[in-house]
C-alpha cells in the first residue's frame, strides 16, 4: 500500500466536532452537541468533498487532566463505523489511533474490518499516545510506548496485506490492495521515521525542523528504505478558517475573508509538498458549520492550487 490520494491532486479533511472536546479547539456550542450534530456534521463533509473525516482516541482521562483535555472522547472505531453507515464517499480516518493501548491484532481486525464494511474508505492513523495516566489505567507501559508502536506497525502491516499473521488467519480483509493505509500522526524525529516507511503522514504541530525540512527529510528517508522515489500521502494543518467576513470574534489566528484570499493560503502549503490538508473551520453551532462546510467546498476549495 502507498499513497491513496491520486498523484498531483490535494485533498481536504477535518476532525469532527463534538466527539472530542479537548480545550486546545473546542468551540462553546460543542458542549451541549449531540450524535445527530456530529452526524449532520460529518454527512456536510461528505457532501462538500472532504477527503476525509477524523475522529481522535483516548479511552479514559485522568483527573485532572479533564480540566483541559475535557471529558468527552467518543469511541474511534464506533463512531467511525456508525459514520460508515450514514455516508458515501468520504475517507474514515483515526486520528490518531493510540496503537500500544491495544493488541497490534486487534487493531488490524478491527481497522481491516471498518474498511471491508465502509467499502475500503478506513485509513489507520496512529500514534505512541502522550497521557501517561492514561497508559497506567489501561495497563500499558508509557515508557515503552515508542518501542510497542514500532513492533506494532510490522505486525498490522502484515495482517492487512496478507490477512494472516504467521500461522494464523485474520480475517475479514480490506477490499483494497495491500489492505488498509496506515498514517503516522507526530512531529517529533521518531514519528517522521515511522511515517516514512508507511503510506502518510499526519503531522501534530510543526515539527521543530520546520516544515520544508520535514518534507525533505520523510522523502530522503523513503527513497532510502524504498530505493525508490515511493508515492506518500503527507499532511499540513490549516489554522482556523471563516470563509467570508466574520461579524462575531473568531477567536485568534483565524483565516478569514473572501474564498480566493483563503484559497491562495492553502496553496502554499500545497506547495510545500502536502497533498492533503486538515481545516478547522469556526462556527456558532451546527447550523453555521454546515453552511461553512458547504462554503468551502464550493468556493474556496476549487481555487487551491494542487502540488507540482
Amino acid at each position: 500500500m502507498a499513497a491513496v490520494i491520486p498523484a498531483g491532486t490535494v485533498g481536504w479533511g477535518m476532525q469532527l466536532p463534538i466527539q472530542s472536546q479537548s480545550t486546545a479547539f473546542v468551540q462553546p456550542w460543542e458542549a451541549d452537541g449531540t450524535p445527530d450534530d456530529v452526524a449532520a456534521v460529518a454527512v456536510a463533509a461528505d457532501g462538500a468533498g472532504a477527503f476525509y473525516i477524523a475522529v481522535c482516541d483516548h479511552v479514559v482521562i485522568p483527573r485532572p487532566l479533564d480540566e483541559t483535555m475535557g471529558e468527552v472522547w467518543y469511541d474511534t472505531v464506533a463512531t467511525l463505523g456508525w459514520l460508515a453507515a450514514k455516508t458515501e464517499r468520504v475517507q474514515l480516518l483515526s486520528h490518531v489511533y493510540v496503537v500500544p493501548y491495544r493488541s497490534p491484532l486487534v487493531t488490524a481486525k478491527a481497522f481491516s474490518t471498518l474498511d471491508l464494511l465502509s467499502g475500503g474508505r478506513a485509513i489507520l492513523g496512529v500514534g505512541a499516545g502522550h497521557v501517561e495516566g492514561e497508559f497506567e489505567l489501561v495497563g500499558e507501559s508509557f515508557s515503552e510506548r515508542g518501542r510497542s508502536l514500532d513492533a506494532a506497525l510490522p505486525i498490522i502491516r502484515e495482517a492487512f496485506a496478507t490477512g494472516e499473521y504467521g500461522d494464523a488467519l485474520v480475517s475479514p480483509r480490506s477490499p483494497r490492495p495491500g489492505g488498509t493505509p496506515i498514517w503516522v500522526g507526530g512531529s517529533s524525529l521518531p514519528a517522521l521515521r515511522r511515517a516514512a516507511r508507511m503510506d502518510g503522514w499526519l503531522p501534530q504541530g510543526p515539527p521543530k525542523m520546520g516544515m520544508r525540512a520535514a518534507v525533505e527529510f520523510l522523502r530522503t528517508a523513503r527513497l532510502e528504505h524504498f530505493g525508490s522515489d515511493e508515492p506518500f500521502d503527507l499532511g499540513i494543518n490549516s489554522e482556523p478558517i471563516y470563509v467570508g467576513e466574520p461579524t462575531w470574534e473568531t477567536g485568534p489566528h483565524t483565516l478569514s475573508g473572501e474564498p480566493a484570499k483563503i484559497a491562495a493560503r492553502l496553496s502554499k502549503y500545497a506547495a510545500i509538498g502536502a497533498n492533503h490538508i486538515q481545516i478547522r473551520l469556526a462556527a456558532r453551532g451546527r447550523d453555521e458549520l454546515v453552511d461553512q462546510i458547504g462554503r468551502f467546498g464550493a468556493e474556496v476549495w476549487p481555487l487551491v492550487e494542487p502540488p507540482s
